[in-house]
């Protein structure tokens, strides 16, 4: 199998699979209080976190499985582990406020209007990460 062709399917999957399960498979309470502080904020992080994964992995192999492509178990386990850690450390949402104040771009991470700066910084971090699953689980 071609890793190119691969890393083109398994990226054509994870981007609608991420705004499926990020915005409606999760919970308006988890999206509300997952960067909560103490264990009220991790419960709701880890609640979006575990429901976000199971989404995109049943829709990852529903697609490998019906265009008979073969992944390797390595390149799956640390694609979706990668996926997990960097979802739940951007969803805290400090680290994406430091990313835009350490790129020269705190007054974005600030704005409501016209656009939520955090929100669009939070979701381009995530298909960036996303990108990097796709080629773990290609490439491995």
């Amino acid at each position: 199998m071609n890793s190119a062709l691969l890393f083109a399917v398994v990226t054509a999957v994870l981007i609608p699979a991420h705004q499926f399960a990020d915005h409606i498979v999760q919970t308006d309470s988890d999206a509300s209080h997952k960067a909560d502080a103490g264990w009220t904020g991790w419960r709701h992080l880890l609640v979006h976190v575990a429901t976000y994964h199971l989404t995109v992995v049943a829709m990852l192999a529903a697609t490998l499985a019906l265009l008979d492509l073969p992944v390797s178990a390595l390149g799956l386990t640390a694609g979706m582990a990668f996926s997990a850690i960097t979802h739940a450390l951007l969803d805290r949402r400090w680290p994406v406020r430091l990313i835009l104040r350490l790129t020269g771009s705190a007054a974005f991470a600030d704005r409501q209007t016209p656009v939520c700066g955090m929100y669009l910084a939070d979701q381009s971090l995530h298909y960036a990460c996303l990108w990097i699953s796709a080629l773990l689980i290609a490439c491995l």
